[in-house]
């Protein structure tokens, strides 16, 4: 019997966002499996913190269809937001709760149990245990970034959304940090990491979607990708190459449409 396909934690289907006559984002189609991160790049402007907010549910959608963890986003919001973490590029804190009170708050939204070992052992991996008292306007760029993941981590999310998640750490902070992405997707969690960091993006995902303009012109492992572009080295080619083949003003050269799912 061949083997049976892992059902996608995301389902994107014909995602459209629109501000009046201005199409942020047009046509996007594609899934994401358990323990897969999906990079998702493109250049300024290209649709990609409108496509992270809309399927977080910040944004509603003009078009389309989203469901996180077989809750469909539109239906079941609640349902489908408590499967998911979405960690913005600018950490978004309270000012007058500490580091602990902020993931005790943050447990009692999900209704995590055990929230109190859970925290502790976030804060050691963060590198936070210090600041249990601290207050936001205490810590660095950095720690506020860490604390804003921990609290993203805290509910054990099916699919966590990530929007420059290693702006403000340090070298050894952005280390841990792609070690910490890496243990969530080998639990089974599904990550969509968008970042202009090209190389990050390389190193961590399974897959890559990039888009231009609000809609998809790639979709596929870097190989798959490299294989439908021709004057490319197949083996060493980096993603910044293809990235700046495929979405450059001047290149004329673009892989065949992605697949729909």
């Amino acid at each position: 019997m061949p083997p049976i396909e892992p059902t996608p934690v995301l389902e994107v289907v014909a995602l459209e966002k629109a501000y009046g006559a201005v199409k942020a984002v047009q046509g996007l189609t594609f899934q994401v499996a358990p323990g897969e991160v999906l990079g998702l790049v493109g250049p300024n402007g290209a649709g990609k913190t409108t496509t992270l907010r809309c399927l977080a549910g910040i944004l509603p959608p003009s078009g389309g269809r989203v469901r996180v963890a077989g809750h469909d986003l539109a239906g079941a919001p609640v349902e489908a937001k408590h499967a998911l973490a979405f960690l913005p590029d600018e950490p978004r804190l309270f000012e007058y709760l500490t580091v602990w009170e902020h993931l005790n708050f943050v447990a009692r939204l999900y209704g995590v149990e055990g929230w109190e070992e859970k925290g502790r052992v976030l804060l050691v991996e963060m590198e936070l245990s210090s600041k249990e008292r601290a207050l936001p306007g205490e810590l660095s760029r950095g720690m506020k970034q860490k604390l804003s993941i921990a609290c993203g981590f805290l509910h054990d999310p099916r699919l966590i959304l990530l929007d420059e998640p290693l702006t403000g750490l340090d070298p050894i902070g952005i280390r841990r940090m792609k070690k910490s992405l890496r243990q969530r997707a080998e639990q089974g969690a599904a990550l969509v990491l968008s970042s202009h960091l090209l190389p990050l993006v390389e190193e961590l995902c399974h897959r890559i979607l990039v888009i231009s303009g609000g809609r998809a012109v790639a979709l596929g492992t870097l190989a798959e990708i490299r294989a439908q572009l021709s004057g490319l080295d197949a083996e060493s080619a980096s993603l910044e190459e293809i990235f700046v083949r495929i979405t450059s003003a001047g290149g004329e050269e673009r892989p065949e449409p992605p697949p729909t799912s």
